[in-house]
């Protein structure tokens, strides 16, 4: 029995209406903006790079405000502790009891700002959350809700007072999204902007477009949405080729397969397809590689960087038909 297609008429024009808006407030970086929601529906958590000055923080808060949901930020510092985070039990005279009084990083969409700079042992306590949606302190387990994401920025470039996220950490995001300097004519129209500033608009002035609901309704979508068989292959082939290749030390986890297959599903959701084609996959699958890949040290002494070699990969494996 054929399946039943997809209806996305409504969530094409809630799509349309979340990109309209973000570009009202942020020039530029489309192709960010996609993979930044391809990364919320698919249920993953995201890892947003770039040097200081280029929006990473403001893409975050602007994509939760136009979510109906809860929304908290967590500014990482070196002498950040992880009960600043998770929370903390405190004694109640009143009932002779131990309250839990829950941290930040209880919320819908959790910002958390220049995740480098809070040293392992408070970057590991995000590591349960991250994976299985839930805190254990005390021996008690609280569980997030349904639509829980992690949104974290990093500074590639800046070395003081930073710790390098370990590769367990990294893995746990689905995708680490590079955010580059803006194209000249965009950066005239940043400037044009904060030169009339009755076009910059107001951060509280955002209201939201589509719901916690029917976000989690898309998310469900996703188990409907058709992905030939070759794909599947198509997938793994990359990668393997990840696991074979001499510029490569470390290769990419099957954690990484399943990235792609959700990525590339959410992906196709985001452009009102309930299939996957092999551009979906190639257009998410640099920033699922991206962080979970290690060169060799020949590679990195010819000067290759990880996401040139992950593009080179990919483009040696032969494209379904």
């Amino acid at each position: 029995m054929e399946q039943q297609r997809l209806d996305l008429s409504q969530f094409s024009q809630r799509v349309d209406e979340l990109r309209d808006r973000i570009g009202k407030i942020i020039v530029g970086q489309e192709e960010v903006v996609d993979l930044v929601l391809t990364a919320i529906i698919a249920d993953g958590h995201v890892l947003l790079e770039g040097v200081p000055g280029v929006a990473k923080t403001l893409m975050a808060r602007v994509i939760s405000r136009l979510v109906d949901s809860e929304f908290s930020r967590i500014q990482f510092t070196p002498d950040l502790m992880p009960s600043d985070v998770l929370g903390t039990t405190v004694f109640n005279m009143q009932s002779s009891q131990f309250d839990f009084h829950p941290g930040p990083v209880f919320s819908d969409i959790v910002l958390v700002d220049e995740i480098n700079r809070a040293p392992a042992k408070t970057q590991a306590a995000l590591f349960e959350v991250m994976a299985e949606r839930q805190v254990s302190i005390d021996g008690t387990t609280h569980r997030m809700g349904d639509l829980y994401t992690i949104i974290a920025t990093e500074n590639p470039v800046e070395q003081e007072g930073t710790y390098r996220l370990p590769e367990a950490q990294l893995d746990r995001f689905m995708m680490k999204i590079v955010m580059g300097y803006p194209t000249a004519d965009e950066e005239v129209e940043v400037l044009n902007r904060h030169q009339n500033n009755s076009k910059l608009v107001k951060l509280e002035g955002i209201e939201p477009v589509i719901t916690r609901a029917q976000l989690l309704e898309l998310r469900a979508m996703m188990d409907r949405v058709l992905v030939d068989p070759s794909l599947l292959r198509y997938i793994v082939n990359i990668v393997q080729q990840t696991r074979n290749s001499r510029t490569v030390l470390l290769g990419a986890s099957p954690r990484a397969s399943v990235a792609m297959l959700q990525a590339s599903k959410a992906f196709a959701l985001l452009h009102g397809r309930d299939f996957v084609t092999p551009d979906d996959i190639k257009a998410v699958t640099p920033s699922i590689l991206q962080h979970r890949i290690m060169l060799s040290a020949d590679a990195e002494m010819q000067g290759y960087t990880v996401a040139k070699v992950a593009q080179t990969l990919i483009d040696k494996i032969e494209v379904p038909k």
